[in-house]
């Protein structure tokens, strides 16, 4: 088994991860080399004796210190279908040796939640565990599971009602533009922050996903409301920004259109992931209520802490 650093080899990278069993979009070498200039690229790709990939590691180095990957939500190691317990063992036995010999002192790890995995993959965090893995923070993420009964509060009813009345429409678009002026507002003024993703990346980021990426916007006589960005995968449908004007506040505008991403444009995915509801101050447990209130529940989202020296 050889641990090597990855190298201008994307179509085996990206093969890799089409057919991974804890695969995502985010994985592609396209998105995480789209704001390469932010990041030292310290990616790992494992193979067995026979050349035969086993696993991908996306990864940043700071100092002394990997992480897999600050420019992802969460990533962990990418795994073969087929890969063992015992493998994924020796696996992280040689990413250590390997890590070790670059005088890389820490791994700070955050693997994918289930919910995104196609089949059970967390033979990582066993592995992991027995080379003394610490938990570093934990997280929660609001989801729904759609293939199971979940039901909204009464207001939250309420509120969609009041926006069909109104007579809102829900379109599929490509104006990212009139969306993140309203979304670089909104963040500003509410939370004095600005979105992760500039608006030349995002759009960037549409044109290679563009089915993975999708924008939505709640109009009445041509006039914007509110909007949200989706990040689509094989079974979840991720909410990764949303805005609303104050007259979309009040009139529902955002409640219908999640209503009907949950109900008509992704009802055959498995779930519905809100994401996580913390800011400097920790967990906004008020953010929380609201998505409680369409009927999700939380799936935890947990870092760690891998000390090699």
């Amino acid at each position: 088994m050889k641990v090597v650093l990855y190298s201008n080899e994307k179509n085996r990278w990206d093969e890799f991860v089409q057919q991974a069993k804890n695969t995502n979009f985010l994985f592609y070498r396209d998105f995480l080399e789209y704001h390469h200039d932010r990041f030292d690229d310290f990616s790992l790709m494992i193979f067995d004796k026979k050349d035969k990939l086993l696993a991908l590691l996306p990864a940043n180095k700071t100092d002394n210190t990997l992480h897999s990957h600050q420019g992802l939500t969460y990533g962990g190691f990418i795994l073969s279908p087929k890969i063992k317990l015992s493998v994924m063992t020796e696996v992280v036995k040689k990413t250590k040796d390997f890590l070790q010999k670059h005088q890389i002192k820490k791994l700070i790890y955050k693997p994918s939640p289930y919910i995104y995995h196609d089949k059970p993959s967390q033979e990582d965090l066993l592995a992991l565990s027995q080379e003394n893995i610490k938990l570093f923070k934990r997280d929660i993420q609001q989801v729904i599971p759609l293939k199971k009964h979940f039901s909204y509060s009464n207001g939250r009813k309420h509120s969609i009602r009041k926006a069909k009345e109104f007579g809102f429409l829900v379109e599929k678009s490509d104006d990212f533009k009139s969306f993140w002026d309203i979304l670089e507002s909104v963040l500003k003024t509410q939370h004095n922050s600005k979105p992760v993703h500039s608006l030349k990346e995002i759009e960037y980021l549409y044109s290679l996903f563009p089915k993975k990426i999708e924008l939505y916007l709640v109009k009445k006589d041509n006039k914007l409301y509110a909007g949200a960005v989706v990040f689509v995968n094989k079974n979840v449908v991720k909410l990764q920004y949303v805005a609303n004007f104050d007259e979309g506040r009040k009139l529902g505008a955002l409640d219908f259109l999640i209503d009907r991403l949950i109900k008509e444009f992704y009802h055959d995915k498995s779930w519905f992931d809100f994401g996580t509801s913390s800011d400097k101050d920790g967990i906004n447990f008020g953010l929380i209520d609201q998505k409680e209130r369409f009927g999700a529940s939380g799936v935890l989202c947990d870092t760690y802490l891998w000390d090699l020296s």
